[in-house]
């Protein structure tokens, strides 16, 4: 292959790539544009308050998402003040749904009080390993 060849094909590649980076840098996939904007991952009439919240994405038809059910309420109970759970049911709020990239139910994604998601778990999760991540984030229940 001639010197001149190879500088062209040199020359294409670099072009090819530069345009390819472009090209990614104007089409942000939507999982980094879901992140990014966190107010549109979290229910309005709870996205102002300033408490870490667990949101737990799931259906009435759902198995899992009903032995769950009672669990979550109890939590919220002993966690009165500290913490805001929400159940979503993923047919009832699509838009929500999607922009959080739920693919299975149940799934618990867990936000600090400034709405950063922290943890994401996938499936049914018992009392216990909800509790060690409030733990994690900070979060003791109400003593009595």
């Amino acid at each position: 292959m001639s010197k001149k060849r190879r500088s062209f094909l040199f020359i294409s590649l670099i072009k090819l790539l530069i345009l390819l980076f472009l090209l990614f840098l104007s089409f942000p996939n939507q999982t980094s544009l879901a992140q990014s904007s966190t107010d549109q991952r979290i229910p309005k009439e709870i996205a102002q308050i300033r408490l870490p919240k667990l949101l737990d994405f799931g259906a009435n038809k759902c198995i899992p998402c009903k032995k769950m059910a009672p669990i979550l309420a109890e939590l919220t109970e002993e966690y009165k003040g500290r913490v805001v759970i929400k159940i979503i049911e993923v047919y009832q709020e699509q838009e929500l749904t999607r922009v959080n990239g739920i693919r299975l139910i149940p799934t618990q994604i867990f936000f600090d009080a400034k709405n950063q998601e922290v943890y994401r778990h996938v499936g049914f999760m018992g009392k216990e390993e909800i509790e060690k991540v409030f733990e994690k984030m900070g979060v003791n229940p109400v003593r009595k």
